[in-house]
């Protein structure tokens, strides 16, 4: 019986089983995120990548891996060194199992806050943004007086 569990640590991962890798995952959030930050809808990126855009909502919930030469020609699309998808990543721990994403990450990849970002560098002045920051500041939960 000892090599059904072998068997077992062995057995290859799937999807189905397992759900998507946590490395897909936050390959596919950061894809999300810069896409989002451009300004750019799936539609676009999916004409711009060859894909249909059913195929880019899958790589960004990482059902679907990317493979390397997809990678790169996204880092094109996108504008970005290939290291972009992998920031954030803590490291692979020793027993190989896959990394997991930090938590902030996926605060920063929401729709609302990039949207926010995308605001924010619109405007020129940069009295008004910092203004606007300390305004945000204010509003927060530290500030709030009970």
């Amino acid at each position: 019986m000892a090599t059904r569990g072998l068997d077992r640590q062995r057995r290859r991962k799937t999807i189905t089983e397992d759900g998507p890798d946590p490395v897909d995952i936050h390959v596919g959030t950061r894809l999300r995120q810069r896409r989002t930050l451009l300004g750019m809808s799936q539609e676009k990126l999916a004409a711009a990548f060859g894909v249909s855009f059913q195929q880019i909502q899958k790589y960004e919930r990482g059902a679907n891996r990317v493979s390397a030469s997809r990678l790169h020609q996204l880092t094109r699309i996108l504008n970005v060194p290939v290291g972009y998808f992998f920031e954030g990543m803590t490291d692979v721990p020793q027993n190989g199992s896959a990394a997991h994403p930090l938590h902030d990450n996926e605060m920063v990849a929401s729709r609302e806050t990039l949207e926010l970002v995308r605001a924010y560098y619109r405007i020129e002045d940069p009295t008004v943004r910092r203004r606007l920051v300390d305004l945000l500041r204010s509003l927060g939960p530290d500030a709030v007086e009970h």
